[in-house]
């Protein structure tokens, strides 16, 4: 898919490079270590490999069909009509060619696989992620399905406990955006019915006979968010935006889901309020720069959340919307990307380090993305 069009007659002079400096140095300060960190990891209704690229910031910036997921008012970016048919996405920590080999594999997908390998890997935490998002995308419309198959899990250093984090979702999504002045102003809005499977707890390093239908909660919802982008017509294309997600909080309990039919209902998904802006200066002919920063949960919904683990920032640069070089910073550690693209195919590739510490000693859990698409 193209990125976004708007070009402007613009050349990088030294005065330019000057004010480029001072406003990474600006990220740089916000993005120093306060001293203040948050226990476990904080799970995301959706994250991507361009989006964790560059720092795990996207309010500002998306610009194609995963606007659907993450900011709507992204919609009105898009020019092209787009069918993406398939788009596998693999995630996974560094440490996960430790905990699986080729013959215990097919082991770590299920509860008690993935504990009986980790009781021989005490202390090396496992991350493992595969979702898809096939869609069709048009200028200001995207409708899609989402799935998501993750599990987080460790059993620390004693033997003692097993943390295990599960979620497993299936929403069928659909986005609108409307454009005001010349597109300016962005307004979008999503709705998204959601199957959700999930666990979230600590079980014993010596547990038996685990299964998911027998731990975990599914219930059915129905969300929506809601996103605006201003985008100023001036060089450099200055643009702020902002995103409700699961607007009014999202619940589970419309009924009792699909696949394991649990007594329980996952836990209500409580409204949060994204930030960000962003700058894209052209470099030249078919080059672009775009700089972001944002913050998730600026109202604090998450109140043993520090400010350190919501900011985020990043950079890309667009050479002749085939080539993408990326970077930043998520949650204090670095990231980065690339990407190949053309209007039949996309490949991606990622690294990034995720914030999986206690309240008084972050700890970085290095991951990698692969991601391929197919579409026309």
């Amino acid at each position: 898919m193209k990125r976004e069009t708007l070009r402007t007659e613009f050349t990088m002079n030294h005065s330019i490079k000057i004010k480029l400096l001072v406003f990474m140095s600006v990220i740089a300060s916000i993005l120093a270590p306060s001293g203040l960190v948050q226990a476990s990891e904080i799970f995301e209704f959706y994250t991507g490999a361009r989006q964790q690229a560059m720092g795990g910031a996207y309010t500002a910036t998306v610009n194609d069909e995963t606007a659907v997921l993450s900011n709507p008012a992204g919609l009105g970016r898009i020019r092209d009509t787009t069918f993406t048919i398939a788009d596998p996405e693999i995630d996974a920590s560094f440490t996960a060619t430790q905990v699986a080999t080729i013959s215990t594999f097919t082991q770590v997908f299920t509860v008690q696989g993935l504990l009986d390998q980790l009781n021989q890997n005490k202390g090396v935490p496992w991350h493992a992620k595969v979702q898809f998002f096939p869609s069709f995308v048009a200028p200001n419309f995207g409708i899609g399905l989402h799935g998501k198959y993750q599990y987080d899990a460790e059993v620390d250093a004693t033997g003692t406990n097993y943390q295990l984090d599960y979620l497993n979702d299936y929403a069928l999504a659909m986005g609108f955006c409307l454009r005001f002045w010349g597109g300016i102003v962005k307004l979008g809005t999503t709705i998204r019915a959601v199957d959700r499977i999930e666990f979230h707890g600590v079980l014993p390093a010596n547990s038996t006979g685990l299964e998911i239908k027998n731990i975990a909660s599914e219930g059915l919802g129905v969300a929506s968010d809601v996103g605006l982008v201003i985008t100023l017509p001036v060089a450099w294309l200055p643009a702020i935006a902002g995103t409700i997600r699961d607007a009014g909080n999202t619940s589970y309990a419309l009924s009792r889901g699909m696949f394991i039919s649990s007594a329980t209902r996952p836990v209500d998904t409580l409204q949060m309020i994204d930030a960000g802006f962003s700058i894209s200066p052209i470099l030249s002919n078919n080059n672009r720069l775009t700089i972001t920063g944002e913050m998730h949960d600026v109202t604090n919904v998450r109140e043993a959340t520090t400010t350190n683990r919501n900011i985020h920032a990043g950079l890309e640069f667009n050479f002749h919307d085939f080539f993408f070089l990326r970077g930043g910073m998520n949650q204090g550690f670095y990231t980065a990307g690339i990407e190949l693209a053309s209007t039949k195919f996309q490949l991606q590739a990622t690294t990034y380090g995720e914030d999986i510490g206690t309240d008084t000693t972050p700890r970085e859990d290095r991951r990698f993305i692969g991601k391929f698409s197919i579409r026309f």
